[in-house]
């Protein structure tokens, strides 16, 4: 299971450390934040202790109105199950009762001048993407038109030089040889980097280059959706590939679909405006038009 220390949620959105700061190696591993409301009338049948805990001003506000018998005793429900550390938000002062705790018990009580909403909207974002599952796979990621694309194939089959030639064409590299995939959603898959690699693309009988260095930093980007997985083969002489429309296939990674491709290869084929015209072929039928039931269409009026 992944994990992330506190510390480095700390330094990540430069939150001030009220309590705690020998525990800020403690890890969080779960993806979503928690903001804990029933729980403060004593309702525990349900309480994820092991999110990040999330103290609004809705939160704070119904604490500093109890009584000093009943906030200790409301706090100190919660502190024992000890959650990974609490974040109080909009900068809100009077928290003694909640840095004693937290002291005591040895929590990391941390604060950020930024409103709740926005401030959890930053933090799930974050969490869901360092703590997602992950796989690396061999292949190019890129972006081409605003559609991420899996190209993959054998080794030497003309990866890489058809990513340069998207490269030139404008479109964006996103990751070489190894592609790290990760699962946000049952639907939504990340490419990226793995950091190494970045902004590299290796071509055979030239070696190693930096895109960036060559095309400047429109040539790549950190991370795309994946939208698409395109497959490079060789050319099959028996296929006749002359179909009005590709029947819809799909590669699984994750557990997640993706529509797959197949585009052979042969000396003089545009391999790189192939994989143009799928990407955007692919988005015009997402927002409904098909080029062979307009095709059947015009038959049919004739």
């Amino acid at each position: 299971m992944k994990s992330i220390e506190v510390g480095e949620l700390a330094r990540r959105f430069n939150l001030e450390v009220l309590a705690g700061e020998d525990k800020l190696g403690r890890t969080i591993s779960k993806a979503r934040a928690y903001r804990p409301g029933l729980e403060f009338v004593g309702y525990f049948d349900y309480f994820p202790q092991e999110h990040v805990q999330v103290l609004g001003k809705k939160e704070v506000t119904y604490l500093l109105a109890l009584t000093e018998e009943e906030r200790n005793h409301h706090i100190g429900n919660i502190v024992k199950y000890h959650p990974p550390c609490f974040i109080v938000t909009s900068g809100q002062e009077g928290l003694k009762y909640l840095t004693k705790y937290c002291d005591e018990e040895r929590i990391p009580l941390l604060r950020t001048n930024e409103p709740t909403a926005s401030f959890l909207g930053m933090l799930d974002a974050y969490l869901l993407k360092e703590l997602a599952p992950e796989i690396a796979i061999h292949g190019v990621c890129l972006n081409v038109s605003g559609i991420g694309i899996l190209m993959r194939g054998k080794s030497g089959v003309g990866k890489s030089e058809t990513a340069h030639t998207l490269i030139r064409r404008g479109h964006r590299l996103v990751a070489d040889d190894i592609i790290v995939l990760k699962k946000l959603s049952g639907q939504t898959l990340l490419g990226s980097h793995n950091g190494k690699t970045k902004e590299f693309l290796a071509l055979r009988s030239v070696g190693l280059v930096n895109v960036v260095r060559l095309y400047g930093r429109r040539a790549f980007q950190d991370e795309t959706r994946i939208t698409l997985d395109i497959e490079l083969t060789k050319w099959r002489d028996n296929d006749l590939n002359n179909d009005l429309e590709v029947p819809p296939k799909f590669v699984e990674y994750m557990g997640v679909q993706i529509p797959h491709f197949e585009i052979q290869l042969q000396p003089g084929r545009d391999v790189a405006g192939l994989i143009e015209a799928a990407a955007n072929n692919w988005y015009l039928r997402q927002q409904g038009y098909s080029a062979m039931e307009d095709f059947m269409k015009r038959l049919e009026e004739e």
